[in-house]
């Protein structure tokens, strides 16, 4: 197999991803393994790694690195995890893809094309997603809902819901119906894509998302996760603050203090919605 000259920054949890080298001649592994024995492979096998906090998910190594190497970007990195072959798309599909020189969404499920393609018939109905779909092999949608935010294992800080993140960061967005991503948020992405931002847009996007694994990582994270092809794709106007870190801090300050009496609201309506019952 030929290797790509794409760069591979691959994110790293608890694995070693031998089967992702075989395909590149360059890569950066960003190991956020919270095994020893993972972090002794790959002293012993002399990979290159660089080691992080685990914050629970891969997006946050992603804009790291294109905000501190925003000057020296390859020109067509493969963002992944390390164990997206098998899981997010088969060896069969990255085969095909892997050497792409545009922007290539890494995720296909085969086993799930019956839940997530139209129906032909009235008994394939009842195996249908209500809320998601796939547009082609790769491209997986969902209606948008921001139905993670209810889990207790994803709390949120700053955003309850995709649509209110989206219109913080740009100005006048569509607010989709339906998001449209690549789910374990893998990508293939080119340069000129990731500098239409600037690395303060990076940093910033990344306080939203990294505060904490209490008990999993933020429902922020999901959100953003949502909107990787809006950011490397879409045109939009960014709103000011998003590029001025002080700015968007007295911005996200304010946020919290919305968030905590809307959850605060929440409560209360709910503790009166039980007592009416009992």
């Amino acid at each position: 197999m030929k290797r790509t000259d794409n760069f591979f920054l691959i994110h790293n949890y608890n694995t070693v991803p031998t089967e992702l080298l075989e395909y590149c001649e360059d890569y950066l592994i960003v190991d956020a393994s919270t095994e020893n024995a993972v972090t002794d492979e790959l002293n012993e096998r002399g990979l290159r790694y660089v080691h992080i906090e685990n914050t629970g998910h891969n997006i946050t190594t992603y804009f790291d690195y294109f905000a501190e190497h925003f000057a020296e970007l390859p020109e067509v990195i493969c963002i992944c995890k390390g164990n997206m072959l098998g899981r997010h798309c088969s060896r069969y599909y990255f085969d095909k893809v892997y050497d792409n020189k545009y922007f290539t969404y890494l995720y296909e499920d085969k086993d799930s094309r019956a839940k997530f393609s139209k129906p032909d018939s009235e008994a394939e109905k009842a195996m249908v997603s209500s809320i998601s779909s796939l547009v082609s092999e790769s491209q997986y949608i969902e209606e948008n809902t921001s139905w993670y935010v209810d889990s207790p294992e994803h709390p949120h800080r700053y955003f309850d819901n995709f649509d209110d993140l989206l219109t913080f960061i740009y100005k006048d967005p569509v607010i989709p119906r339906y998001c449209l991503f690549s789910p374990g948020a893998c990508y293939i992405v080119r340069r000129e894509q990731i500098t239409k931002h600037s690395p303060v847009f990076y940093h910033n996007l990344n306080k939203i998302m990294n505060y904490g694994l209490n008990p999993n990582f933020p429902s922020e994270a999901h959100m953003i996760e949502r909107m990787l092809p809006a950011i490397f794709e879409a045109t939009y106007e960014e709103n000011e603050w998003i590029n001025d870190e002080a700015a968007f801090d007295n911005k996200l300050m304010e946020r919290m203090e919305i968030i905590k009496k809307k959850d605060e609201w929440n409560r209360k309506r709910f503790k009166r919605f039980r007592r009416l019952f009992q």
